[in-house]
């Protein structure tokens, strides 16, 4: 079938054509005065996302549009219209009961079953280029329908305001209970710091070691004076055997006057033996004195020698004694740098306890803090009312879309018909039939001809 054969089918069942078209918006005229008008009321929200909650937090600006369809998904979801059916106290509703009576024969929730009748003509719609939601709700009756859109908005405000509220509160708990743990931890590592300086008498490590260090120090150079002094002594003490070149007995004072004093008797006695000889009574006296000279110095000189061992014993006795000294503070120390090692790691233990604890106690204080708002970042920015005109049936809507139904109809019905019941309109239907030649062709009918319709029929009968 080409255009031109469609064409005169559609021309020739015209009146087909509009007796569809015509019963098909007659029903809808009929549908549309016995439907129930239907009202609808709108509620606006919006979205702050630039303000800041009461912990400093904010929306992103890229997450923005995912929050606002997060918000669009909760306003209609089950957890809201239970709450609306609370709200507004529908189930305790005569005609709730009876249609869900007639609807489920009192099987399942009624509460949930009147939400999800809330939710079959609920319309949420975000805006476009605006953080606005709108809440669209229809009804029979434009009271019902605004009271129920509001409910939506006063309901969803408040799941919207639990699930922000019910997280912080079971983090607050969980934070309340790590913080009782960490505070045991915290005590248990600062007691055993405390029982450790209280056992070993520590009150300031770094004070007392600089004492003790500083003692050391002092001692050890003591030990190495004392040393010094040893050796020294230690050797004049070996020079004993030539006593008479130690400085001591050189710088003795009375040693210096006895050997002058020799001196000076040795003098005398040379001069004697020079005038009376050897054998003369002053020169032997003088001898005696001599001799005695000699004793004295021999004497003091072996009394020097005799000091310079026991100054030696003393200076060992010395030696040993700060020796033990310098070992004694030198374990001291030792002890004092082990006992600062073993507190270093016990305060950081502390430390450390102190640091996890104090996180802990801050995350606490932010989530009670939190888990104690009361307000959202969204609020209601225009509340409905209710609907003085109706908002269905449309009648204009319904009479548009059935003069396209009964026109697409109606042409359906028109090449139905003609698949049907074959004609011959115009020579294109005769090329398709088998063995009929085309003899010639008819102009247009006249006014007072007969219609080509029924010469070609007669003329193709012939030709059969």
């Amino acid at each position: 079938m080409n255009l031109g054969q469609f064409l005169r089918i559609l021309r020739a069942r015209f009146g087909l054509m509009c007796a569809v078209v015509l019963v098909v918006m007659a029903a809808a005229v009929a549908v549309s005065l016995v439907l129930p008008q239907k009202y609808a009321a709108e509620t606006a929200l919006v979205v702050d996302a630039k303000s800041a909650d009461p912990m400093g937090a904010t929306i992103p600006s890229q997450l923005l549009a995912n929050h606002i369809a997060t918000q669009v998904d909760i306003i209609g979801s089950e957890r809201v219209a239970r709450r609306v059916v609370e709200l507004a106290g529908l189930e305790g509703m005569p005609q709730f009961q009876q249609q869900w009576q007639e609807a489920t024969d009192g099987a399942g929730d009624l509460r949930e079953w009147i939400g999800a009748v809330l939710l079959s003509t609920l319309e949420v719609k975000p805006a476009r280029e605006s953080n606005v939601i709108t809440i669209r709700y229809t009804a029979s009756q434009p009271e019902f329908a605004a009271m129920i859109a509001n409910t939506f908005a006063k309901a969803y405000l408040e799941i919207a305001l639990e699930l922000r509220v019910e997280p912080a509160r079971q983090y607050a708990q969980w934070f309340d209970e790590r913080t009782q743990g960490l505070r045991e931890n915290l005590e248990a590592a600062q007691k055993r710091l405390s029982d450790y300086q209280r056992k070993n008498g520590i009150v300031s490590t770094d004070g007392r070691m600089d004492v003790e260090a500083a003692r050391l120090a002092e001692l050890t150079s003591q030990l190495v004076q004392v040393q010094g002094q040893r050796a020294e002594t230690r050797s004049r003490f070996s020079q004993a055997g030539s006593a008479d070149s130690l400085p001591e007995v050189t710088q003795n004072p009375l040693i210096a006057n006895l050997k002058g004093e020799l001196a000076r008797r040795e003098g005398e006695r040379e001069q004697l033996l020079g005038r009376l000889g050897p054998n003369h009574p002053e020169v032997a006296k003088l001898a005696a004195v001599i001799a005695s000279l000699r004793e004295r110095i021999g004497a003091e000189t072996q009394r020097v020698a005799a000091s310079l061992g026991s100054a030696s014993r003393m200076s060992a006795a010395r030696e040993a004694e700060v020796a033990a000294a310098v070992a004694a503070q030198k374990a001291r120390v030792l002890q004092l740098q082990a006992n600062r090692d073993e507190i270093a790691v016990l305060q950081r233990d502390v430390e450390s306890a102190q640091k996890a604890y104090d996180q802990v106690a801050q995350r606490l204080a932010a989530t009670n803090l939190e888990s104690q708002a009361q307000q959202i970042n969204v609020a209601v920015l225009t509340p409905a009312a209710a609907p003085v005109w109706p908002s269905g049936p449309r009648l204009l809507l319904k009479l548009a879309l059935a003069l396209v139904v009964g026109g697409v109809l109606g042409v359906g019905s028109a090449v139905l018909i003609e698949l049907i019941d074959r004609r011959v309109r115009g020579e294109d239907d005769l090329v398709v039939l088998p063995d009929v030649p085309v003899l010639g062709s008819v102009p247009g009918r006249r006014l007072g001809d007969r219609p080509a319709r029924a010469r070609l029929s007669n003329h193709t009968a012939g030709a059969y």
